[in-house]
């Protein structure tokens, strides 16, 4: 067990509108900032694991691995994967083995001045044959929810609380956001914007249901417990991650209202971890849309199917800073999730364990969520496509070895 993953440091950029930097300046931003907290140079490095989904298309990158040597002057492994997930999965993988003990995971995303020409891209990599049928890349979460409302039946005055809870996740993660000085949208917005958005767009979901498209960067250092050791007395260890698929057509799927691929990953990252999903107290979520919160939160378990949106309604009447379920308390997206702290795709799941490696360590700042018990545990869930491929890690602080 020697070799166990452990994160020993993190880096992220600013998520937003950056049209003035170059993928190189974000991806050495996040990367400096990271080796800075592990105490570690360009020279230790023995691997790189580095996401991004559009770099060929937005920068005309062909080769990013040369790219990312002629970054770092190295001459290591180089690996590009599309999510930070994916990366992190390859980089885990690696030290288990006893391949390498210190590595660089990585993501970056440039998309904000290329929006208008990457939709299409957007709903081929999320679902082909959805796009050929005329569909946008918010389609299928108004499939989804849609499918939601008519399978547990949702009607009449408890129609009108259901909308109010979507409307509260955006809410609640926007008042995250606010102590989150990476995070794209740092500001409150209020129920009722959410509900004139969805008005104005004639739809059941408006503006405010969805993340944004961003730009930004997200770096880990991992290493092997071992070594971690040297440099650290606080390592944040990954106990557990599972990755799984589905099909990629939405609605080929047999069920139209969960995602597959998160059940059978919470089930394999939680035996792989030899705890409870009753453990943790902080989640991360993917929240491209209010939906998907709303979903994941009972595709992990925390919440039974049908039932998420009265935990949602109920904990935000007055909102304490997590959701109170069965008289326990989750926090869920303290940086703000996706939808306040930003989305550049290839770097959003390093926001994620961004977030979990500062909760963990105690050193959120404002956002420090309130431990309830000892000892503590967070888990991450990233998705690509629209549920097509999934990702959940557990992780942990004073993992006895």
């Amino acid at each position: 067990m020697g070799k166990f993953p452990a994160i020993i440091g993190v880096g992220r950029t600013r998520f937003g509108e950056h049209y003035e930097r170059s993928p190189e300046k974000l991806i050495e931003e996040a990367w400096l900032r990271a080796s800075k907290e592990a105490g570690i140079e360009r020279k230790d490095l023995q691997a790189g694991y580095v996401a991004d989904y559009f770099l060929p298309i937005t920068n005309k990158f062909g080769l990013e691995e040369g790219f990312l040597s002629e970054l770092t002057e190295l001459h290591v492994q180089m690996e590009i994967t599309r999510s930070f997930s994916s990366a992190l999965f390859n980089a885990c993988n690696a030290i288990q083995a006893g391949r390498y003990d210190l590595v660089l995971v990585g993501g970056m995303e440039k998309m904000t001045d290329r929006w208008d020409k990457i939709r299409d891209d957007l709903m081929l990599l999320e679902d082909p044959w959805s796009y050929y049928a005329g569909c946008t890349p918010e389609a299928n979460h108004e499939l989804m929810l849609r499918a939601y409302i008519k399978k547990y039946g949702i009607n009449g005055s408890e129609l009108e609380k259901f909308n109010h809870a979507l409307a509260y996740i955006s809410v609640k993660n926007h008042k995250h956001a606010l102590k989150n000085e990476y995070a794209q949208y740092r500001r409150e917005i209020k129920v009722e914007d959410v509900l004139k958005q969805r008005k104005i767009a004639r739809k059941p979901l408006g503006l405010y249901d969805f993340a944004p498209i961003s730009d930004g960067a997200t770096a880990v250092v991992l290493a092997n417990s071992e070594v971690a050791k040297k440099y650290t007395d606080n390592p944040v260890y990954v106990l557990g991650c599972s990755s799984a698929t589905d099909y990629i057509t939405f609605p080929s799927r047999e069920d139209l209202t969960h995602f597959l691929v998160t059940r059978i990953c919470i089930e394999d990252a939680l035996k792989m971890a030899g705890i409870s999903r009753k453990d943790i107290q902080l989640v991360e979520l993917y929240d491209q849309s209010t939906v998907m919160e709303m979903v994941s939160l009972e595709d992990l378990g925390f919440v039974q199917e049908g039932k998420a949106w009265m935990d949602i309604y109920e904990s935000c009447q007055d909102y304490k800073g997590y959701y109170e379920i069965d008289g326990k308390r989750l926090y869920v997206n303290t940086n703000g999730g996706l939808k306040a702290d930003g989305n550049p795709l290839g770097a959003t799941g390093g926001a994620q364990v961004f977030e979990v490696f500062k909760q963990l360590r105690n050193e959120a700042g404002e956002r420090q969520i309130e431990i309830q018990s000892e000892p503590f545990y967070a888990c991450t869930l990233e998705l690509e496509g629209f549920g097509t491929k999934g990702y959940v890690y557990v992780f942990g602080r004073g993992w006895n070895e």
